[in-house]
């Protein structure tokens, strides 16, 4: 018997090696080498998801503007940049439990009530487990077909025979073709499916969603190739504790990345939330020193965000710095720029910093909510509730320009404050009911919120 040959590939970067290794040479990964057998001379590999055709100049190729059709969820529409695009492959990745199949089957009864079949096939429950969460959902559309199945090849040939208007795919690292050796889930598994899926995309005009697991680092599952071969990157996030969820676009070649939408986990599924600010402010304490209101700009969306610091003597040799929804590193740069710019002595304080509702900070315009905040609670002195701080802090105190500053201020407006602190070159004309302040430094803004103790 003539004895199979194998290699050894990393499950993260795709880095093949004739024996296994510890740590992967590529990526420097720990145990992420699985070993695969290797293509026979019967066997297929894949080789990529679109056909070659002829080349043409590009003046005489025919564009035409994306058609789009509406999930019935705004804030999904939004995410997707107008709606679902025809031929399209999206991926859907979020932690276990976050609620993506939730998401994906209420999309998949309105789809199917609207546009026509819709089939939604899964690799991990059963028609019946299905049944029981589309019953929760009153998500129990006659045109919506269910398929409990994770061969491609038979997949594929369901869909030929349905024609359906949108295929869902739960999930990616589930599906296998029995043509390849591999085990579901491998390199070579995720990267063939994913090629089959976008072939039938492309050529059929049917929209397709797959969804992708979540390693303990945050990333989807499998080689980063995943990623490059879809349309659209969506990430579900969300913190269990609480209720409302955030899902992103990190990649959208139909429209605009790094949109939000905010939905809250209700009885029925997953519901929208008009107004994210009211929600995040909703129990807002007032009159506490150490609380402060900023302006987050996610994609177009502006979200006004409570941040709590809370500063405290320390009997430890080196004091806690503890930041939860913002970046430690530039925390430890705030309180740096307090205690020498402005003689704060808060190298024998514990320092907390935290986002309220589970909410991440990743710009810099919180710098000055986050610097007021813990000088508040270093003094004792709290911030008036009716005050929203906007602007990037630099190394020497100075309070620095943001973008979209009219959006900020414009939802300060809405939310009903009456004062805004903003970078001194963005100021711009007040707006009326709001008093506009420019601030050059921290300096000046602690003096103005805090009376300059």
């Amino acid at each position: 018997m003539v004895k199979e040959k194998t290699k050894f590939v990393c499950q993260e970067c795709s880095y093949e090696t004739p024996k296994w290794l510890g740590k992967c040479p590529g990526c420097g990964s720990w145990n992420s080498l699985v070993e695969e057998l290797l293509p026979t001379k019967n066997s297929h590999e894949f080789k990529g998801g679109l056909s070659a055709g002829a080349f043409q100049p590009i003046t005489e190729i025919i564009s035409l503007e994306e058609t789009r059709t509406s999930t019935s969820l705004s804030e999904m529409d939004r995410v997707l940049g107008g709606g679902i695009v025809a031929g399209s492959l999206v991926l859907i990745g979020g932690d276990p439990g976050i609620g993506k199949s939730t998401l994906l089957l209420q999309i998949a009864n309105f789809y199917s009530t609207q546009q026509g079949k819709v089939l939604y096939v899964s690799g991990e429950e059963s028609p019946r487990q299905i049944k029981l969460r589309a019953e929760r959902l009153a998500a129990l559309s006659s045109h919506l077909y269910i398929l409990a199945e994770t061969g491609m090849e038979e997949i594929e040939k369901q869909i030929t025979l349905l024609q359906p208007k949108l295929v869902i795919i739960d999930s990616i690292q589930m599906m296998y073709n029995p043509r390849l050796s591999s085990i579901p889930g491998s390199v070579a598994q995720v990267r063939e499916c994913t090629g089959i899926l976008m072939r039938i995309a492309k050529s059929t005009g049917i929209p397709i969603f797959i969804v992708g697991h979540i390693t303990k680092e945050g990333t989807i599952a499998g080689p980063r190739v995943l990623e490059h071969m879809v349309d659209t990157v969506l990430y579900f996030e969300g913190e269990k504790h609480y209720a409302y969820r955030v899902l992103r676009a990190v990649k959208n070649r139909f429209g605009s990345t790094n949109e939000i939408g905010i939905f809250q986990m209700g009885e029925r599924g997953l519901e929208e939330i008009p107004n994210p600010s009211a929600l995040l402010l909703a129990e807002r304490t007032l009159g506490v020193p150490g609380a402060v209101v900023v302006s987050n700009l996610e994609g177009t969306r502006p979200l006004l965000i409570e941040v709590q610091a809370l500063v405290s003597s320390s009997n430890l040799a080196a004091p806690r710095r503890t930041a939860t929804g913002v970046d430690y590193q530039r925390v430890a740069m705030l309180l740096a720029v307090l205690e020498k710019r402005l003689g704060l002595f808060l190298s024998s304080q514990d320092v907390y910093v935290n986002v309220v509702g589970g909410v991440k900070l990743t710009e810099p315009a919180a710098d000055l909510g986050i610097t007021v905040a813990i000088a508040s609670s270093f003094r004792e002195n709290p911030v008036s509730a009716n005050t929203v701080l906007i602007g990037e802090v630099g190394l020497t105190g100075e309070v620095r320009a943001v973008s979209q500053l009219d959006l900020r201020i414009g939802e300060a407006v809405k939310m009903g404050f009456a004062r805004c602190l903003v970078p001194g070159h963005g100021l711009r004309k007040g707006k009326k009911d709001l008093q506009v302040i420019g601030v050059e430094s921290v300096e000046q803004a602690l003096q103005i919120v805090l009376g300059g103790e």
